[in-house]
């Protein structure tokens, strides 16, 4: 999850393969979201947190906090904050190898990378049983 552009994706009904959705602009990504969350059923959301290569937090870390938070008092659907180190490293690497330039890869990054932290905590919970991140409950502040 970016500063200024968020990468959506989902996955089958089974949980076996996440797929992009779209890009959004950072300022209408929560209400665009909560959209697709009256329109489709879903049973978690993934927000991606920006830790650290030596895992720590940082200013990121925090504002993705507060946009999962945000989508947790909205709606009644939970959300899971998994971390996402690499994966817009992984995803820019993998355009670049599909042949697109960095120039082209600017709104198809952030879905990469979108695809890349949902597919990891979809294998994750089938190989280990368990859901990765930290579960946030639906309507509540963590804060509380």
């Amino acid at each position: 999850m970016g500063k200024a552009r968020v990468g959506v994706a989902r996955c089958d009904r089974e949980g076996l393969l996440a797929t992009p959705v779209e890009t959004l602009a950072r300022e209408i990504a929560i209400e665009a979201i909560l959209d697709m969350l009256r329109v489709e059923e879903f049973s978690e959301v993934v927000v991606g947190l920006p830790i650290n290569l030596r895992g720590e937090r940082t200013a990121s870390t925090e504002d993705a906090q507060d946009f999962a938070q945000q989508l947790a008092q909205a709606q009644s659907v939970p959300i899971r904050l998994v971390d996402e180190r690499l994966t817009t490293v992984q995803a820019s690497q993998g355009l670049r190898a599909a042949g697109k330039s960095a120039k082209n890869q600017r709104g198809m990054v952030d879905q990469a990378a979108a695809v890349i932290l949902l597919q990891h905590a979809l294998d994750a919970e089938r190989h280990q049983g368990v859901a990765p991140g930290q579960l946030l409950a639906a309507g509540t502040n963590d804060n509380d």
